[in-house]
């Protein structure tokens, strides 16, 4: 799950550069109830861990530790640990949910992107990694207007992997 500006931006002084409240709604129903990956960069930008979700914090730092979170120490275990976590959830997916390092780390496995098309460029210093967007089609789309609580107009845009790589 990402949500991406037109250039690419996902991050700026690690936190969103954006307000849209439809997308942070979009993104607690896409995620309650599953194991999410994250960096521990990500990990501190929001604070806690998120209510009705396991968190996997993907760290290379051996001493991290914090309240309510599973800590992994490489891609294949924090994978691991979220399959280990969907079985036991009985649910069939494990959300990744940024930053940009770990995103890179997913894409060339990710079975699905729910991706939100940010319709603005905001300056950032964390950018979305370049994916084969061939690898994928498109299984849903939905435009929404800027508004009150959404500071820009975005899309949110499913995709699904067309074949996984060896």
């Amino acid at each position: 799950m990402v949500a991406v500006a037109e250039n690419g931006v996902i991050g700026r002084d690690n936190a969103l550069p954006w307000r849209l409240k439809t997308d942070l709604q979009r993104f607690r129903r896409l995620t309650l109830g599953r194991p999410m990956i994250m960096g521990r960069r990500n990990f501190v930008s929001i604070g806690r861990a998120l209510p009705g979700r396991e968190t996997i914090v993907l760290t290379r730092d051996p001493a991290f530790a914090a309240e309510g979170v599973h800590v992994a120490h490489d891609w294949k275990e924090a994978v691991r640990l979220g399959a280990d976590l969907a079985a036991h959830l009985e649910v069939n997916e494990v959300a990744v949910v940024g930053g940009a390092e770990i995103y890179r780390l997913a894409l060339a496995c990710a079975h699905s992107l729910h991706l939100t098309r940010v319709h603005a460029r905001p300056d950032g210093d964390i950018f979305f990694p370049d994916y084969d967007a061939s690898a994928f089609h498109e299984t849903w789309r939905e435009a929404h207007p800027a508004g009150p609580d959404d500071a820009h107009p975005f899309t949110f845009i499913d995709l699904e992997r067309v074949a996984i790589r060896p």
